[in-house]
């Protein structure tokens, strides 16, 4: 049976351009448009479609209100049509916050380079987000902290995850590069190993803005070692995204740049466009930008940066890999492990798309698969208590 597809946006020509890309997946078929976010709340509810894509920008009711009303009467998986703009990425963050989980550039060129790319990569991350069938919002208080102040002046939390996954089926797909092999089975981490460690790396794509926000908010300001973020994501929008989580946590978040020295407590997150390594220098490494070669599936690439860091900091890290589409990440924690890291996955419940975590479940290499709410309190555990 087809995916139920509801497409949403104030152009009646990228509607009609959406429409017929869909329909021309045999797996995909659009029940319904609309013109505005208010059109889509009443649709949503009447259609009961398995996917929405939805615009930002629309007359009536825009498309992150439409999400929070979504989302708050009945969870439906979003994918935002977005401009690589800092205000499109602004917004577009702030639409991942209200409930939507993915997006992907309004102007097709900018998706892939190549038109058929870009066409097949659209049906698939909706197909991807088609098998994410059941849903029920949760409230998920975000702590947003002023760094220039006190712990006990810091402000209420301001924000909040409206959803989460429950029960899913997998997503796996062999487009996406996952295994079929079955999954690791969720575990907790209740004490630490008493290994070790020098730094911490974090792969992630579809769903990783989420994600990241809430393992990271977790992390005291003492967190004692350097974080490398890896997460797919576009040029226009990593600066955004590194300057909303350096205001939601404790500790310091950036966007990496070329020289910088790996010191504590600070994430690093590989700017969009370019790949983020690592090279001797310093008590924990030295950051060397590189920009993106033209074949390469993705810019930033967690393979790269991980196999950076195994030749630099060797096996002292712990690497985890959080929800997304594909297999970047597999071979990269394969390089770590084999020089003795430890590579932990998300669990297929609590991802948004079981590709990237089910790929180093299913070959081994992760020793153990960890819910999303779990994961920053087994990370403190095992890298703070060891």
């Amino acid at each position: 049976m087809a995916i139920k597809v509801l497409v949403v946006d104030d152009s009646s020509f990228f509607r009609r351009r959406v429409s017929e890309i869909v329909n021309r997946d045999p797996e995909l078929e659009v029940i319904g448009t609309a013109a505005n976010g208010a059109e889509a709340v009443k649709m949503a509810a009447e259609l009961n479609p398995q996917v929405i894509t939805m615009d930002i920008e629309m007359p009536v009711m825009d498309g992150i209100t439409a999400v929070k009303e979504i989302m708050a009467s009945k969870p439906i998986p979003i994918l935002m049509f977005s401009s690589l703009t800092h205000d499109g990425a602004k917004a577009t963050l702030e639409a991942l916050d209200a409930g939507a989980l993915d997006f992907l550039p309004k102007r097709f060129e900018d998706i892939a380079s190549n038109k058929d790319d870009a066409i097949a990569l659209l049906q698939q991350r909706i197909r991807a987000l088609g098998r994410r069938r059941l849903f029920r919002p949760i409230a998920r208080s975000v702590p947003v902290h002023d760094k220039v102040l006190p712990s006990s002046e810091r402000a209420r939390p301001t924000s909040s995850f409206s959803r989460t996954s429950v029960n899913a089926p997998a997503t796996t797909s062999h487009a996406a590069g996952a295994s079929d092999k079955p999954s690791a089975r969720s575990s907790v981490v209740t004490r630490g190993s008493g290994k070790k460690y020098k730094a911490l790396l974090i792969g992630t794509s579809t769903g990783g803005p989420v994600a990241l926000q809430k393992v990271l908010t977790q992390f005291p300001a003492n967190y004692p070692h350097p974080i490398l973020l890896i997460q797919h994501m576009p040029a226009a929008f990593t600066p955004t995204f590194a300057a909303r989580l350096n205001g939601l946590c404790k500790i310091e978040v950036k966007e990496a740049e070329t020289g910088e020295l790996l010191k504590p407590g600070c994430a690093y997150l590989a700017p969009g466009g370019m790949q983020m390594m690592l090279e001797r220098g310093g008590a924990h490494g030295k950051i060397k930008v590189l920009a993106g070669k033209p074949d390469m599936n993705y810019k930033p690439c967690v393979d790269i940066s991980f196999a950076s860091a195994s030749k630099v900091i060797g096996g002292d890290v712990l690497a985890v890999v959080l929800t997304g589409m594909g297999a970047d990440g597999r071979e990269g924690a394969r390089m770590l492990k084999s020089i003795g890291a430890t590579i932990w996955a998300q669990d297929e419940a609590s991802c948004v798309v079981y590709g990237m975590p089910q790929a180093v479940a299913a070959a081994g290499i992760a020793s153990k698969s960890i819910a999303l709410e779990h994961m920053a309190e087994s990370i403190l555990k095992e890298t703070m208590n060891g």
